[in-house]
Parts: structure tokens; sequence; C-alpha cells
């Protein structure tokens, strides 16, 4: 399988960490969109999104996708990627889209962590757990949508990659010539 693999889920269920470890178990490159289009434009999410609104940053998110989008590279998306329909759709028939879900308490956990100080503007205004349950609410049919397979992100890494190529080694057959079917 060479088709590129799409990483979708809220912030902090891991795709930028489970993704670089699933590209290097499988040898495939790996991209993030966020970090691909902040070097590209030379700005933060923050000051894309002061600078265009969410719309315009949601315009060069979708960008970003199709330019990252190769074979054997595995794709870490922003949490709201899957917002825009033809994302969605493009991430489905392109490769195959993989959900990290995670429940609200664990993502809130990891996010304060590891903050992400002036690179993703909040989307409320909202507490961080307030905002994280309730973007959760919205987008997490969406990410179902989106998504050939749903993972348990409340894993380590390490057993979150490993269940991944199960799932890719259980699919196989139904990959041919790297096209889903």
């Amino acid at each position: 399988m060479t088709q590129p693999l799409f990483l979708v889920g809220p912030r902090g269920c891991g795709k930028t960490t489970t993704g670089m470890a699933l590209a290097k178990a499988i040898d495939f490159q790996f991209v993030d969109t966020d970090r691909w289009l902040q070097s590209h434009v030379q700005m933060t999410v923050a000051e894309i999104v002061e600078r265009e609104g969410w719309e315009g940053f949601r315009a060069q998110e979708t960008t970003a996708l199709q330019a990252v989008t190769a074979p054997a590279t595995v794709v870490a998306t922003g949490g709201g990627i899957i917002l825009t329909e033809f994302n969605r759709h493009y991430m489905r028939s392109h490769g195959v889209v993989i959900y990290l879900s995670a429940p609200v308490s664990v993502l809130v956990d990891r996010l304060e962590a590891t903050p992400e100080e002036g690179l993703r503007p909040t989307l409320t205004g909202k507490p961080l757990t307030e905002e994280v349950q309730e973007v959760l609410a919205q987008r997490d049919v969406l990410y179902r949508e989106a998504a050939h397979y749903i993972v348990d992100a409340t894993n380590a890494p390490a057993q979150v990659v490993e269940d991944i190529l199960g799932i890719l080694a259980q699919a196989a057959p139904r990959l041919q010539g790297g096209v889903y079917t």
C-alpha cells in the first residue's frame, strides 16, 4: 500500500505524534498540514486567522491538504480540516482516513501538558475544557463521516501505531492498486 494515510481528530488526540511514529514504522514520509501551511506562508495559524479570518484560514488549509497529498505519506491534519465538505471527500477519495478518537478529559489533559501558545487561537473563547467539549460535540460526527477507520487514541502512541498497522493489515485485501475500494 502506498496511498496516503490521513489522520483526523481534535487537538490533543495525537495526530502529529502518532503520525511521525506511524510514518517511521511503515517507511512513509510525514507531513503536518498546519506546519506545512505555517512554513509556506511564514505565519502562525493565529496570525493567518487574525489577518484572513477563519474562512481564509480554512481555504488555505484546503490548499495545504492538496499540496501535501502524495503516495507513501502520512498526513496529520488540522483539527478543523473536516469542517469543509470538500476536504472530507478529498481525503476519503485520495487515501485512507483514520480518526484518532479520544474523550474530552484525555484531550484536555494533553493540551494542558503541552500548550501550543500562539499557534492556535481559541475557537470559542471559553475555558479549555468547555471549548474542547463543545468543539468535539460539533465535530465528532464529521470525523466519523470522513473516516474509513476509528482508532482509540487514548493509548500510548506506540500502541496507537500498532492498532493502525493491524487495521491496515486487515484492510489490505480491500486496498487494490493503491485505491480504497
